[in-house]
């Protein structure tokens, strides 16, 4: 159970992935590159992960929404400032 739930979480990583690659061909406003597809790729294996960790090693099941809330916002925040520069730091997508 425990290594397929990590195959579901890189197959959901992968099919995320496709969304932007497939816009690609039908669009010139989603021009995505290879630096873009890791970068989120590590972004979202990263959530992945730690919310996996989390439903492995904590047991009371408040703590587990703590922390998949927590690290929901993490990856939102770093998301929104890579894609929009939220907070005008020098990894600032625009």
């Amino acid at each position: 159970m425990k290594n397929q739930r990590l195959i579901i979480i890189q197959s959901f990583v992968g099919i995320l992935l496709l969304i932007p690659l497939i816009a690609m061909q039908f669009t010139v406003e989603v021009n995505w590159d290879i630096k873009d597809f890791t970068l989120m790729g590590v972004l979202l294996s990263g959530t992945g992960f730690l919310i996996e960790f989390a439903l492995r090693k904590i047991k009371p099941f408040h703590f587990r929404i703590l922390l998949f809330g927590v690290v929901l916002l993490l990856a939102f925040l770093i998301w929104a400032e890579l894609a929009v520069g939220l907070f005008g730091t020098p990894f600032a997508g625009s």
